[in-house]
Parts: C-alpha cells; sequence; structure tokens
C-alpha cells in the first residue's frame, strides 16, 4: 500500500546486487573449485551467482537422473567378468511412459533357447523423459539413471539412439557416481554381486548347513487299509483293539520319551522330536476310526 511494497522488493534485489560483489571480493584470486560453487549455490549464499557454463560446471547431486544406462559386471570380477545385470525381462520397456526402450533377447545360437541376457538394448535419448521408471521397476538393479546430461549432437538419427554398447556401463561406475544409493541397495540386495549371484549362494549356504548335514529321522510305519480289511473276521475286533492299544502305547512312550530324556546339546541330533511324538498320536487316532469303522460294519452284516 502506498508503494511501500515496492519499495521493499527493491531492497531485497539491491541487497542481493551489493552481496553479489562482496562474494566476488571475497573469493577474488581463488581458484574455483567444487567447494566454491557449493558454497556459492548454496542456501547460506547472499549474493546473486552465475556459473559461466561450460567452463565452470557445477557439480550435480547423488540422486539426479538423466539418461538410464545398462550395469555389467567390472572386467575384475572373478565369475562374471563383463556380463551383464539384465536379463531381458522387459518390466522396463512396459513401464515406459514414452515407450522409447527397445530389447532384443538374447538366444543359444546351438538350440535357439532364450537365454537371460539382452541382445540389444536400444533407448531413444530424444524421447526418454528421465523419469526414472526402468531403474525403479527393475527387479535384477540392473539399469540406473546416469549424471551424464552433455549429449547434445547434430545428428539425432544415429547419436541419440543409444545402443547396448553405449549403454554398458560398469558397476564400479554407479558405485563412483551415487556411493550412497549404491551401499543402500547392496544392504536390501544382500551382497554387493548381483541378485542371482546372491540367491544362489544363500541356497549353497542352507544346502549344506547343519539342518541338511544332520541325519533325517527313522521313519513309522504306518499300517495299510488294505492289511486291515484282510484280516479274518473272527479275529477283526481282537485285532483293531490291539492295534488301537499299540497306538496309544506308542504315543505315550513317545511322550515319556521326550519328557524324559535330556536336553540335548546344540550339536547333537535328538532321537525323538515333536514331530514324531505327533505323528504316533495321528497313528493312534487312525487306528482308533478304523476299529470303530470295522466294528460298525460288522455290526450290519
Amino acid at each position: 500500500m502506498y508503494g511501500l511494497g515496492i519499495l521493499k522488493g527493491l531492497g531485497v534485489t539491491f541487497r542481493h546486487f551489493i552481496n553479489t560483489y562482496v562474494d566476488d571480493l571475497k573469493y577474488a584470486g581463488k581458484k574455483a573449485g567444487l567447494t566454491q560453487f557449493e558454497a556459492r549455490q548454496g542456501l547460506r549464499s547472499e549474493g546473486v551467482y552465475s556459473v559461466q557454463y561450460p567452463d565452470e560446471k557445477l557439480a550435480v547431486p547423488e540422486r539426479f537422473r538423466y539418461v538410464p544406462f545398462l550395469v555389467t559386471e567390472d572386467l575384475d570380477n572373478p565369475d562374471r567378468p563383463g556380463h551383464d545385470w539384465c536379463t531381458s525381462c522387459g518390466i522396463c520397456a512396459k513401464v515406459c511412459p514414452p515407450q522409447c526402450i527397445w530389447i532384443v533377447r538374447g538366444e543359444d545360437p546351438t538350440n535357439g533357447r532364450p537365454i537371460p541376457e539382452p541382445q540389444a538394448f536400444f533407448i531413444d535419448i530424444d524421447i526418454c523423459m528421465n523419469c526414472g521408471f526402468c531403474a525403479e521397476f527393475c527387479p535384477f538393479d540392473a539399469i540406473k539413471m546416469d549424471h551424464d546430461y552433455e549429449l547434445a549432437s547434430y545428428d539425432r538419427t544415429q547419436n541419440h539412439i543409444f545402443d547396448k554398447d553405449k549403454l554398458s556401463k560398469p558397476f564400479s561406475y554407479w558405485k563412483t557416481i551415487a556411493p550412497t544409493t549404491a551401499t543402500e541397495e547392496a544392504e536390501a540386495r544382500g551382497g554387493w554381486e548381483h541378485p542371482d549371484i546372491i540367491k544362489e549362494r544363500k541356497k549353497a549356504e542352507k544346502a549344506g548347513g547343519p539342518a541338511a548335514r544332520s541325519a533325517p529321522a527313522t521313519p513309522q510305519p504306518v499300517a495299510s487299509d488294505k492289511a486291515t480289511t484282510e484280516r479274518p473276521p473272527g479275529r477283526e475286533a481282537a485285532t483293531n483293539e490291539a492295534a488301537a492299544d499299540a497306538g496309544a502305547n506308542a504315543a505315550a512312550t513317545a511322550r515319556a520319551e521326550v519328557t524324559t530324556q535330556p536336553p540335548a546339546s546344540p550339536t547333537d541330533v535328538p532321537a525323538v522330536t515333536d514331530a514324531e511324538a505327533a505323528k504316533a498320536e495321528r497313528m493312534r487316532k487312525r487306528e482308533e476310526a478304523l476299529a470303530r469303522k470295522h466294528a460298525k460294519d460288522q455290526g450290519k452284516e
């Protein structure tokens, strides 16, 4: 009101104008580096400062994203040197909003069967909107967003369509440009290797663990229905009663062994477990049910 707002705005502009030259005097004679750029472009800067691009360039943040690239194993990897992390599943091409990704699945030349690696991979960087959906939805962490934004050229028909050779970069490059993000992803995967390698290692550790090396428990014999039905009619009731008593005795013996047996050491395998006691109890109930069934059938006859 009465022009006070205009005067306040002009005062802020004039203050920034003066502080710009104050910062120039403070940094006069010092070599322009990353520390100076971060200080003058940060929130605590008082002046208006312009970077003289392309002679001066600001460092991009770690979460900065531009054209995607494909992650490959380092050449010094002992297991898969230079191997692609991509399995050509096609999820990135399906979720891409502008549909700028094309993938050709690899095939085995001997039998023609598909193999889990791309034979060709193309991205049109002129259509790419740098949204990062392809990197977010990739189940193998095989596609990441690059920090290289200087991609201008005079020929957009060929130079702006990146093939697999241009898109492939080693895993060490990803750890260099985004160390924090790479560490978080490695913790989520359970290691620095490819997810398939981590799964195979976990399976091997599980197969070679104590549970796999311990001897399996001896299975208990189960009476068949055929043997029960083929018994002589005269001995049917007595046999069923004896089987029921035997099942009850077996369950009681198993419970007594579990109760009276001293606790075993962690390295020993227990002789009788709760699973075996439960199995004996099921056998007893089964024998009782068979006895009742045969007694009912005999009464009807």
